[in-house]
């Protein structure tokens, strides 16, 4: 029983020291393999105060990607968002949310200025539009002063 116990140990270090290191080698080829990079979004964020029925000054989105465009209207209420791709000299495409009053599904491809493309606030009279073939806006359909934000994600 002693010589079979001396064999083990003899032979289990050499064995542990392999089995170890194979270990290792896998674990460096499963991480080296599932490795991802994550970067960080771009935004910008537009504030907006227009008297009634004004709009903003064009906002050129990111282009040939997908652009989330959330906006609110912090006077009365309201939200609404949308998925948006900008193709440049082409026109805009999007699919999203109208804001919560009479909420319903927006989705569209324009590249002709004035073209709704999702309601912001509770009353559906603030908007954002196509503005450009490149450009949207955010326009004041109501009859008194709205503010609020927009944020665009990419």
């Amino acid at each position: 029983m002693k010589a079979i116990r001396i064999r083990m140990q003899k032979f289990s270090r050499p064995g542990v020291i392999f089995l170890a290191t194979v270990v290792a080698i896998i674990t460096s080829i499963v991480v080296a393999n599932a490795t991802q990079t994550i970067t960080t979004p771009n935004a910008a964020f537009v504030s907006y105060s227009l008297a009634a029925g004004l709009s903003s000054a064009a906002i050129t989105p990111a282009t040939n990607r997908s652009v989330l465009v959330m906006g609110t209207c912090t006077t009365i209420g309201g939200v609404g968002q949308v998925s948006l791709q900008h193709i440049p000299g082409t026109g805009l495409q999007w699919v999203g949310l109208e804001s919560y009053s009479g909420a319903a599904i927006t989705q569209g491809f324009s590249s002709t200025a004035g073209t709704h493309i999702v309601s912001i606030d509770f009353f559906h009279q603030v908007d954002i539009r196509v503005a450009s073939i490149d450009t949207i806006l955010i326009h004041n359909g109501s009859a008194a002063t709205r503010a609020g934000n927009v944020t665009l994600v990419w």
